[in-house]
């Protein structure tokens, strides 16, 4: 791979001026650490949480378990080594963790005993386990796990080679509609099925079996059943998210559907006297955001109720209270992450604010929290100045119990974050956004200013720590980050805004966001740049094809011709159903009015595409598209390949190092 001269430069500079002034490094991505997945015993006296770490060697992203008291005291590893243990499940009587580990090369279960130690290897599976969850009596586990089809006769018949030639890989034969996965790449052949296994370890029994995927189960509290959620219609292929509820019996396989309605049933949770099942889901009205509700129903299926009918918010993450009169849940609320309460007529209570951080690149909203039979709550805790640690709420009083990166934060800055609201230029919509200043910042003086812009475009941003942002600011810029129209924690309504016409007037609330920021008088308006990945990508593209206000763009990972995208992107059944609402051959005029590239001719900014090659939800050749077109314009134009990288980008941490090296670098080389 050739290696930018301009890139080396950069990083070199980047780590004296660093130790020099104790901002931010590049490098310093290595060192950032996060919490997540706390799981709290449910008698509520301990907590195992996952802590994140990367290598600097091997240029991984690892991750083992801790232990504490659920007051913090005793903090201690409860695995070690450069591994990756995650999902840690405790068992109903606190006596027991199970969790995946890559400890021995291939991810197994593990089963572990805090009070003593031991641990037992529970699997040792070609394939990896789902999620677990223990029987009632915690003798048994269940779990999902995907299962290859036995090989079958080839499609294309080809002759014998002859003994010790060397041929190509045969031929690739796909007839599925959904046949490539970011993140997985093609998929392998093979169907998702249930699987029991005693705690005692032993060979995992099958359940199901056949040409269908099932997905995680969850024991009922009789322990003879399971329930799980599925799509398992004839038009499986065509209608992904028409999933419904089951319960199969463990000793025969018989299966019942609880749930038929036309929308996805998921997530299904026992009450704790086995009589009702919470579940999430939403009616299918092929809208580009729909509201995830929160249901209850007989254990038989029966009396189906919709309880947050009245909250205008997803709603996430359920756990029912020991009590079985309300249950425990998270949601966004305005850029910022909370967990509640729900009783059984849809009343709300709000009982944890600030949950996240999760997302080390970006500022997306994400947490993880758990509930003991106490009520008492452990969850990852979010801020601007610091990703996700862990904390409780014991009764009404919050602690915070780690300080992962206490040893980077005691003497580097970062930017400090302002939460503005501003009025759409557009209907006078009110939106939200966060300004972030370079530490040292002095309001008398002019700063370049970078607008940053997620992606989805139904997400959202919020109060939580970003490593690209901070690196942004650390190197003199002011950024503005905004939740425009389309995203979500401001309502179903204020979602739909961009239904069936995205991109369109999130370019009004984005530009109305970078003047209310010129109006505060630090920002030089001669050095404005822009940049945003996935939907972001695309609103990037979108306002070079619109505007000449910025001096240089970074777009990453777009899309930036809808007619293409929806015929390659890794979701076919979906992006042409919810986003447009018809095919492009059959109506290709809404496609090309609301393509990035049906502007290329007006775009004069200098502009830097950037992509993972292994994407396979943006698919690199829209940005190759992009990149092409502009070069033939002869605008001042580059494009950036991340080798191996998928969707995400960030799988490797140099990943991420790499991505904000060349954003920099590129706004560095257009200053004015």
């Amino acid at each position: 791979m050739k290696v930018n001269p301009l890139l080396l430069l950069l990083l070199c500079c980047n780590a004296l001026f660093a130790q020099i002034s104790g901002k931010l490094e590049l490098k310093d991505i290595f060192d950032l650490e996060y919490i997540s997945g706390p799981a709290i015993s449910p008698d509520g006296k301990k907590i195992v949480y996952v802590r994140h770490f990367s290598d600097i060697m091997t240029d991984k992203n690892l991750s083992n378990l801790w232990i504490m008291n659920a007051d913090g005291s005793n903090n201690r590893p409860l695995t070690t080594g450069n591994h990756n243990d995650t999902q840690p499940v405790w068992s109903h009587n606190s006596e027991m963790v199970v969790y995946k580990s890559d400890k021995d090369g291939k991810v197994q279960l593990y089963l572990h005993w805090p009070d003593n130690g031991n641990e037992i290897k529970l699997t040792n599976s070609v394939t990896t386990p789902g999620s677990v969850s223990f029987s009632r009596d915690d003798s048994y586990l269940a779990f999902s796990m995907f299962i290859p089809s036995r090989k079958k006769q080839p499609a294309i018949q080809l002759p014998e080679k002859p003994e010790g030639a060397t041929w190509n890989d045969p031929p690739r034969y796909i007839d599925d509609l959904k046949y490539r996965a970011d993140g997985s790449g093609y998929l392998k052949e093979g169907y998702s099925h249930i699987f029991t296994l005693p705690v005692t370890g032993g060979t995992p029994r099958q359940l199901t079996s056949g040409d269908l995927n099932y997905g995680s189960p969850v024991w009922d509290k009789d322990g003879k059943h399971l329930l799980f959620a599925a799509n398992l219609h004839n038009d499986r292929e065509y209608e992904p998210n028409n999933s419904e509820i089951y319960r199969i019996s463990v000793s025969t396989g018989t299966m019942d559907t609880l749930t038929t309605r036309k929308g996805p049933d998921r997530n299904p949770v026992v009450s704790p006297d086995g009589k009702t099942i919470a579940y999430l889901g939403h009616d299918e009205r092929y809208m580009g955001y729909q509201i995830t509700r929160l249901y209850l129903m007989n254990s038989d299926g029966s009396s189906p109720e919709l309880i947050s009918g009245n909250f205008d918010r997803d709603v996430r993450n359920i756990y029912w209270a020991k009590d079985g009169k309300s249950l425990y849940f998270q949601y966004d609320e305005k850029g910022d992450t909370k967990i509640g309460s729900i009783d059984l007529n849809g009343k709300v209570k709000t009982l944890v604010e600030g949950a996240g951080g999760l997302t080390l690149g970006r500022p997306y909203n994400a947490a993880d929290f758990s509930v003991s039979s106490n009520g008492t709550i452990a969850y990852t805790l979010g801020g601007t100045q610091h990703p996700a640690d862990l904390a409780v709420l014991n009764g009404k009083s919050s602690s915070r119990l780690t300080d992962v990166n206490k040893d980077i934060f005691d003497y580097k800055k970062t930017g400090k974050v302002e939460e503005i609201w501003y009025k759409s230029s557009f209907d006078g919509k009110d939106i939200q956004g966060w300004i972030v200043t370079p530490p040292g910042f002095d309001p008398g003086k002019k700063y370049p200013l970078i607008l940053e812009i997620h992606g989805g475009p139904f997400t959202s941003y919020g109060s939580v720590f970003s490593a690209e942002i901070q690196m942004y600011a650390a190197r003199g810029y002011v950024v503005l980050y905004t939740n425009p129209r389309g995203s979500t924690g401001y309502g179903e309504e204020f979602g739909n805004l961009i239904h069936h016409d995205y991109p369109n007037h999130d370019y009004d609330d984005l530009m109305s966001g970078v003047d209310e920021v010129i109006k505060k008088g630090y920002i030089d308006t001669e050095n404005l740049f822009v940049t945003g990945g996935s939907g972001g990508g695309v609103l990037t593209a979108w306002i070079v094809g619109h505007t000449d206000r910025f001096a240089a763009a970074v777009v990453a990972k777009p899309v930036i011709n809808w007619y293409s995208f929806v015929l390659y992107a890794d979701n076919p059944a979906y992006f042409a159903k919810y986003w447009f609402g018809e095919f492009p051959w059959d109506n290709p005029e809404p496609y090309l009015k609301r393509s990035p590239l049906s502007y290329v001719g007006n775009v004069t900014t200098p502009t830097m595409l950037l992509t993972g090659e292994s994407d396979f939800r943006t698919p690199i050749p829209e940005s190759e598209q992009f990149y092409t077109a502009l070069k033939l314009r002869k605008v001042d134009a580059a494009m950036v390949r991340i080798p191996g990288a998928s969707h995400g980008i960030t799988s490797r941490p140099s990943n991420l190092i790499g991505k904000v090296a060349a954003v920099l670098s590129w706004f560095d080389k257009h200053k004015q």
